[in-house]
């Protein structure tokens, strides 16, 4: 905070948690579906420091799905931070004497800490018996609904599997543990967990929704990528028109099969470009390599600008995976200057990528050799360089992720968009 007094305080500690995880006191616990507090639902990845047998009391009493820091001795202003869990992490949540939630980093208080109530339409399950958490779970403080259609990734193995990525690991460990984890959602099963939410969402708090889900190099249920997914956009739009920014996150398709999703109804697509660097991706992404290749990805990624508008196409990267080893940069400068100018080459063409902050799972290549991740003064000189770009193109806070600004701010992966100025357009519609 002292070395970077220009990025908001918030933005510093929500960047060490996303980096390093959080423990848990028991007393921070939530009692799972029947509780009053909203508990984590594994959307997509683990987004945790270790595998469910070794996250001991936290893996039969889910952590919450977020925490909100304000407060204590750095006067935070509020801000939303996704859960990973990490048992040896300095930083802990536990309740005071007083049974208020704090935040403690070596034992000293940071902040309070808040935990999201249970939504109404968590209690409620489909005529199936499934939980709308298991089929519809929402995320960012209940702004988006994250829709993980497909929980596997066809690509599949060392030689394919990106390095970082453990969403066919997550998908193994919560089977094996017994837990409910469909592998490929029904379409009507969307649709009535959307039903109870719109239902039961009184204050109108959902406000997009996202469909993802791995990689589809072939077909699923005889469809191809575009249709697959763009399936659950038709459906969604034709039984609640207007309702919710339709966001879809693929991989960088044809433009043709681009044009399918907006026919469709999809209205934000993010073909995630994941890292920058030539080399690192074509080591650290190599079924993505070996199908579409670095370059025609990027060229994949500029199409869909005419398809959806520049400001629409907002592909994600993985912060932090450019510093891994046994490839990665080795200092800060480096890793900066080529994220960089992967942010001009972007925005440079009015398209504003976001960026995720690498959680390093330990069941990935990358998270085993690398289990502290990147060093956090990559993080914050990130916030740094994204924001200055951003002012350089003229650009503002992309559509679909809520209020900009630190104290407003939902997003709960990375810290970019509390490192924003308030923006009276930030998560309009498109």
């Amino acid at each position: 905070m002292e070395r970077f007094p220009h990025v908001p305080r918030e933005a510093v500690i929500k960047e060490d948690l996303l980096r390093g995880g959080v423990a848990f006191d028991e007393s921070a616990l939530s009692d799972n579906e029947h509780g009053d507090v909203k508990p984590k639902s594994y959307f997509i990845f683990s987004f945790d420091h270790g595998t469910l047998p070794e996250l001991g009391a936290a893996a039969l009493r889910r952590p919450p799905e977020e925490i909100v820091l304000t407060g204590g001795p750095y006067d935070l202003r509020r801000t939303v931070v996704s859960v990973r869990v990490n048992p040896a992490s300095p930083y802990r949540v536990a309740a005071a004497e007083d049974g208020v939630l704090g935040l403690y980093l070596d034992g000293k208080r940071v902040s309070d800490v808040g935990l999201p109530p249970m939504p109404d339409y968590y209690r409620h399950t489909l005529d199936n018996g499934k939980s709308v958490m298991e089929v519809a779970p929402t995320i960012q403080w209940g702004y988006l609904v994250y829709l993980t259609v497909f929980r596997v990734c066809q690509y599949f193995g060392a030689k394919e599997e990106c390095q970082y990525c453990d969403i066919n690991h997550n998908w193994r460990q919560h089977k094996a543990a017994g837990r409910p984890y469909t592998g490929v959602k029904d379409v009507e099963e969307v649709l009535e967990a959307l039903a109870i939410i719109d239902r039961h969402d009184t204050t109108r708090t959902t406000t997009a929704y996202t469909l993802t889900g791995g990689a589809i190099t072939s077909h699923i249920q005889g469809r191809d990528e575009a249709d697959f997914y763009g399936r659950y956009a038709k459906a969604i739009e034709e039984r609640f028109p207007g309702r919710w920014i339709g966001k879809v996150v693929a991989q960088a398709l044809p433009k043709a099969d681009v044009q399918r999703f907006h026919d469709y109804g999809v209205q934000i697509y993010h073909p995630n470009y994941e890292v920058w660097d030539r080399r690192l991706f074509e080591l650290y992404c190599p079924g993505k390599e070996r199908y579409v290749g670095r370059d025609e990805w990027h060229r994949r990624i500029l199409d869909s600008a005419d398809v959806f508008g520049a400001r629409n196409v907002i592909p994600n990267f993985v912060a932090g995976v450019e510093m891994a080893a046994p490839h990665g940069f080795t200092t800060v400068d480096e890793a900066i200057a080529s994220t960089t100018e992967g942010l001009r080459f972007f925005m440079s063409h009015g398209i504003t990528p976001r960026f995720t902050t690498w959680c390093p799972e330990p069941t990935t290549p990358l998270g085993r050799t690398n289990p502290d991740g990147a060093p956090l003064e990559y993080h914050i000189r990130l916030l740094d360089a994204y924001r200055s770009t951003m002012e350089e193109y003229g650009l503002s806070s992309p559509p679909g992720y809520g209020p900009a600004g630190p104290g407003r701010a939902v997003f709960s992966v990375s810290s970019f968009m509390d490192s924003l100025a308030p923006d009276s357009t930030a998560g309009a519609r498109p």
